[in-house]
């Protein structure tokens, strides 16, 4: 961490990291010509406290993070890891949520996502050739940032696609978190996204050399700009705008339609999910909260899969959709009351 991060400036209420020249030197061109301080709006104020910074992964990747202080009293740090398209900014409630708490908290966004480094120009499009590639940000964030700079215990708190990272760094022995609470992983998907043919299809165009083209029928429009109504992730119509108006300040922020390559990837560990060997593997304590009317990721086979967990609980939110941070207040109070019961101390364990 010293190596890379060498200096600090102040921008506003935000600590921003600066890599030192040789560290500059040694790094490829970040994706990223603007400050990488958090956009922060009146509708989404940035938390205070808060530091901010860019990191280099091994295979030369830029990687934005940011981390909060510990209130008084400090109980350890939650560590973020948001979904496809998601970003830190969308997670400010959540980082007041935690704080409130008594936790520090940190999170990054994923390469491709964000402000942190792009694969392809289209700054649209997310694109990774396999998701080992999300574990390579997450050892990165977690060795330079969050074991040096973050008071223990930690704990994880994962989204659909950060909880698939997650749970593939479990499997792997990675025993950085004392528990995980992971929301609506994405272990399997619903509907006709999970049929034969569209596995097949992403797989054959990505062998033709597509991998990089949006997926059939998918296209430029970023995520947060589509329309509320009909909307498979939250029936908060309120959040759902604050997001929406955070991509508008900033519109690098925004994620459309995935790639063929992130889809493969994606189709590719889920098929490891599959094998019933998979969750009796993995050691990590860990609480899996799913939605009830989840129409992107299988709430029934994240209960199958959980069921196989040897230190493991899943708690369906009967009502709520796929984003259950993003959700209604009775939908979010459930998730915080779970979290709270399994996460020592939070509020129930004093």
């Amino acid at each position: 961490m010293q190596e890379a991060v060498e200096s600090q400036i102040v921008v506003g209420e935000q600590r921003v990291e600066q890599p030192s020249a040789a560290a500059t030197a040694r790094a490829s061109p970040p994706a990223v010509a603007r400050p990488i301080d958090l956009i922060s709006i009146p509708a989404n104020p940035a938390p205070e406290g808060v530091t901010v910074g860019m990191l280099r992964t091994p295979d030369g990747v830029g990687i934005r993070f940011a981390r909060w202080d510990p209130p008084p009293g400090r109980k350890g740090t939650v560590c973020i890891f948001p979904g496809r398209a998601e970003f830190i900014e969308k997670y400010f409630e959540v980082v007041n949520d935690a704080r409130e708490r008594g936790f520090a908290v940190a999170m990054i966004d994923w390469r491709g996502q964000g402000l942190s480094q792009h694969a392809l120009p289209d700054h649209n499009k997310g694109y990774v050739r396999s998701f080992s590639d999300y574990e390579i940000d997450l050892e990165t964030f977690i060795k330079e940032v969050v074991l040096p700079d973050c008071p223990p215990p930690l704990f994880a708190l994962g989204h659909s696609m950060g909880g698939t990272v997650l749970l593939r760094a479990a499997y792997r022995g990675r025993r950085w978190f004392d528990r995980m609470v992971l929301s609506a992983p994405m272990i399997a998907l619903t509907g006709r996204a999970a049929s034969r043919s569209a596995k097949l299809t992403a797989r054959t165009l990505r062998y033709l050399g597509l991998g990089g083209a949006y997926v059939p029928g998918g296209g430029g429009t970023p995520v947060a700009a589509r329309p509320f109504i009909g909307n498979p992730v939250t029936s908060d119509p309120v959040r759902y705008a604050r997001t929406a108006a955070v991509v508008e300040a900033e519109p690098d922020l925004g994620l459309a339609a995935p790639t063929i390559a992130w889809v493969d990837a994606a189709f590719r560990t889920m098929a490891d999910f599959a094998d019933p060997r998979y969750p009796t593997a993995i050691r990590q304590p860990m609480l899996i909260l799913t939605a009830g009317q989840d129409d992107l990721v299988s709430t029934p086979a994240i209960g199958e899969f959980a069921q196989r967990l040897r230190a493991g609980a899943n708690l369906v939110i009967s009502g709520s959709r796929h984003e259950i941070l993003m959700e209604r207040d009775r939908f979010r109070s459930q998730f915080w009351a779970a979290f709270d019961a399994f996460v020592p101390g939070s509020p129930l364990f004093g």
